[in-house]
């Protein structure tokens, strides 16, 4: 239903599919990752009809983020002779309350970059935490650097890459967590508690491992698009699509609403009305407990905040507005950003179920009655949840509604595509309605489009497929598909051609179909 999703599973598909194959048809806009994942699972036609294919890397990386929370939580716990007896219990506590919220759930079953972001960042985290335990119990044995916080730092770099190479968050989340082990090496050489040496070439090899992500990106967007930036500023950009759209944004150049307005996107996301103040004031309460019982254990716990840093000046200055339905302009968009704090909602309700079942034994209550606490408090989190599923999740409600906008002409479209020659051969601008032959099964290779082109030629490429084509679609296709201001209609309505039909849908762009030639036998 996510039009972002079709177009993620079209773009993997492009990269075997295509007048042009190969890894350019990959393109600028997303980073690469997600698409490279799917391309696997959607060489079948059938994977690729029904999208099926592309929901499969995220489903994955559903299974590793639960499996991930749960290693979090249980290696913060274990770590301290204090908490270690409710290590089993928080960590399966936190485990549920990630794997079980109903966004997440529904996010997993599309072909969203989303969960395979959340799996890499909590993973992320996991190996940092652990390089941090490793070290600080080395300090505490006088000894040389061990193997684990080499391996450790290697695994977190391994997974901040591909978080890099996924989203743009990946990119501040390796900032952040790069200073992080600079400030960690730097106290360390200084205190001398360390083989400061190994320590240091570790540290570099970090650096340029998350580092090489970026630049490598930047390297190709300005080789094969004559613009480093064209990801940020380019014509398929964020902020090119907001100015076209005009969504209001509500926090612009105001990184402190912004804030807010993230807040209240993450709180929608695990659960509706009061109950979302109930999870933010239970994760402030956790930082703090964890501050004062975890101490050095639940640092890991303030990069899982990181997001909201990250979202707060990129809906500020970045043209990447939410809206929330609870507040101006009352509607549901980008909502699914929110769910980046899922990880920091479920670790928060691990620490405070190991709380509550510390306190029972510290209160000398008997084990089921500590067992009755915890049921309550995961009690509150399956109502939470129920409250969700009651109002329908905020992430599916922005996908339908997505889908309702799109599927009117998208579906008029194809009734007639449906009744054209099977193996005919089209020109068309992809962009929003690449669905129309996925739907159809019609392969893209039949299909000259926007991507059939050598983007570093500029300003056009008169020997581009795709120019060549517009300049002269008889030659090269059977019919041509245009819709209101695209390429193809600026071009089809200064040629001599045979109009099929014009289509009309409430509040998108009137579609027309031509037949380059004389007008065919409408059957397949």
């Amino acid at each position: 239903m996510y039009g972002d999703a079709v177009a993620h599973i079209n773009i993997a598909r492009r990269v075997f599919d295509s007048q042009t194959p190969g890894l350019l048809q990959l393109g600028t806009v997303w980073l690469p990752l997600p698409h490279l994942l799917m391309i696997p699972f959607i060489f079948s036609n059938a994977m690729w009809m029904s999208g099926a294919g592309g929901s499969i890397p995220s489903m994955i990386a559903y299974v590793l983020g639960v499996v991930g929370i749960f290693r979090l939580m249980r290696g913060m716990l274990e770590d301290n002779v204090r908490t270690k007896p409710a290590a089993v219990v928080g960590s399966w506590a936190a485990a549920f309350a990630y794997g079980a919220n109903p966004n997440l759930i529904y996010m997993q079953a599309t072909a969203m970059t989303e969960a395979v972001y959340l799996a890499l960042f909590v993973w992320a985290i996991v190996y940092f935490a652990e390089f941090i335990r490793s070290l600080r119990k080395n300090e505490d044995a006088g000894g040389r650097q061990p193997p684990v916080a080499h391996t450790s730092l290697v695994r977190c770099a391994c997974c901040l890459a591909g978080a890099e190479l996924t989203r743009y968050d990946g990119w501040f989340l390796a900032g952040v967590v790069g200073a992080a082990v600079v400030a960690i090496v730097l106290r360390r050489w200084q205190n001398r508690t360390v083989d400061e040496r190994n320590l240091r070439q570790d540290a570099a090899k970090f650096l340029l491992g998350i580092a090489a992500v970026p630049v490598l990106w930047l390297a190709y967007n300005a080789v094969v698009y004559g613009n480093a930036l064209e990801f940020a500023n380019g014509p398929y950009s964020a902020r090119a699509i907001q100015q076209r759209v005009g969504a209001p944004n509500p926090a612009l150049h105001n990184a402190g609403v912004a804030a807010i307005y993230y807040l209240k996107s993450a709180q929608l996301n695990v659960a509706e009305g009061n109950w979302g103040r109930f999870w933010l004031a239970a994760a402030f309460v956790a930082v703090a407990i964890g501050a004062w019982k975890l101490r050095a254990q639940s640092a890991p716990m303030l990069l899982l905040w990181v997001p909201l840093v990250f979202y707060a000046f990129s809906i500020a200055y970045g043209s990447v507005p939410i809206h929330v339905h609870t507040w101006w302009p009352f509607a549901t968009f980008n909502q699914r950003y929110g769910l980046e704090l899922l990880p920091m909602f479920a670790v928060s309700t691990g620490v405070l179920t190991a709380s509550v079942f510390l306190l029972g034994e510290i209160l000398g209550t008997r084990r089921r009655h500590n067992g009755k606490l915890v049921a309550a408090l995961l009690a509150l989190v399956v109502v939470s949840y129920a409250s969700v599923w009651k109002a329908e999740p905020q992430c599916l409600k922005e996908a339908r509604r997505n889908w309702e906008i799109r599927t009117p002409l998208d579906s008029a479209v194809e009734r007639i595509i449906v009744r054209l020659p099977r193996n005919s051969r089209f020109l068309m601008e992809l962009g929003e309605h690449v669905g129309v032959m996925q739907q159809l099964g019609i392969p893209l290779r039949q299909v000259v489009n926007n991507e059939n082109h050598r983007p570093w030629k500029r300003p056009s490429d008169p020997e581009g497929l795709w120019e060549r084509a517009l300049a002269d679609p008889p030659r090269y296709v059977d019919f041509v598909i245009a819709f209101d201001g695209d390429a193809v209609d600026q071009r089809a309505s200064k040629i001599n051609l045979t109009e099929l039909t014009e289509i009309h849908a409430t509040g998108q762009p009137r579609a027309r179909i031509y037949a380059t030639g004389s007008a065919p036998n409408q059957s397949r």
